[in-house]
């Protein structure tokens, strides 16, 4: 039974792996804000799963502090560890590197980060390769939005909505969105670690979801009778003066994970639909 160390294990991901994982592994865990770097002892850990970040924060967050979080902490980590013996580095990262907003999203996508998050992500994830060598294997997962009971972010708020408004303005959205259920990315962690596989990962869903299907199966999963409708002019309305929003709403980003599945001979463990389903009943 590998011994594995996992940071973020109070998040959203975290703690989802560490409940559905811990009978397969020896899992310990590490804390930046509780625990002192100088005081771990990696001496029998064989892996690191490193999910704590410093993420989009709604109030703004300065470069520096994403910077010290992501980057710095990050390689503080990774060094110690180098250092220590530990054989496996799992990195996760974000699709945000590519700076893509629309299309398609491959791995060999050119990586153009616009958000001080994206770019502190892909400073950690080019100082860490430079740590890999033949005893220490690096492996970098890029997912998307990732969903699930209890996400944080829009997700919640699209769910509120759902469950409270019969009506809603957004039927026949043709735009593809693509997700990733946190039990399929967590499995893809799984199957990394298993494999001991170093490289770049995309993590996703296999089908990508419009709005307007997404709004169905939420509605579906809580059994809510939505009707949903088009209004003329919304969308140019919503796209004055919410471009965010529109964007989020309306227009297509595609992660293609094939590449992911083709070097792992991985498959994902949810649907998309099983993925919504447990998203909302747990």
């Amino acid at each position: 039974m590998k011994n594995i160390l996992l940071t973020g294990s109070n998040g959203f991901v975290g703690s989802y792996f560490k409940d559905n994982y811990n009978e397969k592994y020896n899992i310990d865990t590490f804390s930046f804000l509780n625990d002192k770097l100088e005081d771990l002892n990696l001496s029998n850990t064989n892996t690191i799963i490193h999910l704590s970040a410093l993420v989009h924060q709604m109030g703004g967050a300065s470069e520096k502090e994403y910077e010290h979080v992501n980057v710095i902490q990050t390689l503080d980590l990774a060094k110690k560890a180098k250092a220590s013996g530990v054989s496996h580095f799992i990195f996760m990262s974000t699709v945000a590197v590519y700076g893509v907003e629309t299309g398609v999203i491959k791995k060999d996508t050119k990586c153009n980060p616009i958000t001080d998050y994206g770019k502190s992500k892909l400073k950690a994830e080019q100082e860490l390769l430079k740590l890999e060598d033949d005893n220490f294997k690096i492996s970098i997962v890029r997912p998307p939005i990732v969903n699930g009971h209890n996400a944080p972010g829009n997700m919640k708020s699209l769910i509120s909505l759902v469950d409270k408004v019969p009506i809603l303005p957004f039927g026949n959205i043709q735009n593809k969105r693509s997700m990733v259920y946190v039990g399929n990315l967590c499995h893809l962690i799984d199957e990394i670690m298993v494999q001991e596989k170093a490289g770049i990962f995309l993590a996703s869903d296999d089908e990508p979801l419009s709005t307007t299907r997404l709004i169905e199966l939420i509605a579906n999963g809580l059994d809510k009778k939505v009707y949903l409708i088009k209004i003329p002019f919304f969308e140019s309305l919503l796209k004055l003066v919410k471009p965010s929003f529109h964007k989020r709403l309306y227009e297509s980003l595609e992660v293609d994970n094939s590449e992911t599945k083709k070097v792992l001979g991985f498959k994902n463990k949810y649907s998309v639909e099983e993925g919504i389903r447990l998203m909302l009943n747990a």
